[in-house]
This record gives C-alpha cells, sequence and structure tokens, in this order.
C-alpha cells in the first residue's frame, strides 16, 4: 500500500513549517494544503474537530494534530534523519525545549510583545531575553540543540531564525544581537543555511505585513488606505 501524507498548514505559521521541515528532511513525499484560515475547510475541521486548528498530518487518512506530536510521529513511523536521540535523557531534553519554545518565548513575543506598548511590552521583553538566555545556555559546545545535526529541538525553535528578526522590526525592539548572544546567532546562521530551511520560509515582506496588521489591530489603530 502506498502512504498518503497529506499536510493542512497556514502559509505563515511557524508551527505547519516545522512539520514541513521535518517531512523533506525526512524525504517523505506528501501533499500540501494551504488552509485560509479565517474560512476553514470542511476538511480540517473533519480531522482536526476538537481545537479546529492547524497544522494536522494525515497519514493514510489517519489525523495526527499538534506540531509537536506530529514531529515525534514522523520520527517513529519514518526512521531515516532521526529527529530524537537514542538516549531517553536527551530525547527527555529534545521534548522539555521544544514545550519552552510554545509554552514561554513564542506566545510572550506574539501575543504581548507584539500586541501591547508600555510597560506590559517592556516586562515582555525581559521576558524573552531571560528565555533566550537558557538557550544561550544549552547551545554551549554544539551546533545545534540536538547536537551536531538538526533534531526536533531545532525544528520548534526553528521560527526564531527567520521570525524573531520580523517581529523585530515590528516592534523596533532588537532581542538578539551578536553581543548578547553570540551562540545563538551562529545556531540562527547555521539552521537558516540549510537548504531545506532556506527554500521554505515565507515572504518577509507579507509576514511583516501580517504582523504590523496584528499590532495595529491590538493597539486600536487605523490601517493605512
Amino acid at each position: 500500500m502506498a502512504e498518503e501524507v497529506k499536510l493542512f498548514r497556514n502559509w505563515s505559521s511557524p508551527y505547519g513549517l516545522r512539520v514541513l521541515w521535518a517531512l523533506k528532511l525526512k524525504g517523505i513525499e506528501y501533499e500540501e494544503v494551504l488552509e485560509d484560515l479565517s474560512n476553514k475547510s470542511p476538511l480540517l475541521l473533519q480531522y482536526n474537530p476538537v481545537y479546529k486548528k492547524i497544522p494536522v498530518l494525515v497519514h493514510n487518512e489517519k489525523p495526527i494534530c499538534e506540531s509537536v506530536l506530529i514531529l515525534e510521529y514522523l520520527d517513529e513511523t519514518w526512521k531515516q534523519n532521526p529527529l530524537l536521540p537514542e538516549d531517553p535523557y536527551q530525547r527527555a531534553k529534545a521534548r522539555f525545549w521544544a514545550k519552552f519554545s510554545d509554552e514561554k518565548i513564542l506566545p510572550t513575543i506574539r501575543f504581548v510583545a507584539l500586541t501591547k506598548q508600555g510597560k506590559e511590552q517592556e516586562e515582555a521583553i525581559l521576558s524573552i531575553i531571560e528565555s533566550l538566555k537558557y538557550l544561550e545556555e544549552e547551545l554551549k559546545g554544539k551546533k545545534f540543540f540536538g547536537g551536531e545535526t538538526i533534531g526536533l529541538a531545532d525544528l520548534a525553535l526553528g521560527w526564531i531564525a527567520y521570525y524573531m528578526d520580523v517581529l523585530e522590526e515590528v516592534i523596533g525592539i532588537k532581542v538578539i544581537d551578536q553581543e548578547k548572544f553570540p551562540l545563538l546567532v551562529a545556531w540562527i546562521q547555521e539552521f537558516s543555511n540549510i537548504p531545506v530551511i532556506k527554500k521554505s520560509w515565507p515572504p518577509r515582506d507579507k509576514l511583516y505585513d501580517r504582523y504590523v496588521g496584528f499590532r495595529r489591530a491590538a493597539l486600536g489603530e487605523e490601517t493605512p488606505k
């Protein structure tokens, strides 16, 4: 039986992008279905009736939801180019940093630093910087979070290599610089130069406009016509 793999994602979502990277790194053939989240397709609602969100991976008509769970499923189903190490402790660490990305850093910058101003924004930026210090420490002596090769933690944190710069431009505050985070900057360069990663980023101008729109809407500002 031929393997049928579909990925439901949105063009701008960093969550769907990490699944796309995993599929490409593992050489898995798949069909991509780009969703308009303002008008979700019946198939997306059918495959993810609980959260009604992307990404969703459908493997031989079996849907798997939530990006990190999808990454683990891909790793267990297709053994080539493993994303998780064999050592149980290192596997647990990879899952920890993936969760750290999704519960600590990403929501803080997208839903606080981007949508607030004044003291709330300042506190969010300080929180992000503190979080990035932990990542800097974790990278000591390593090329990637997964060691010498890209792993699950790198894919989960990969949005930092592109989206962070766009978000910094929108809010007008530089968060990651060479002096404060030399290892993180080096990781960003290594990660971004991998062909599979480099070719998959969404259009920067389009992403910038999207986040500018989010910020203006949150702050009650009118969008120039």
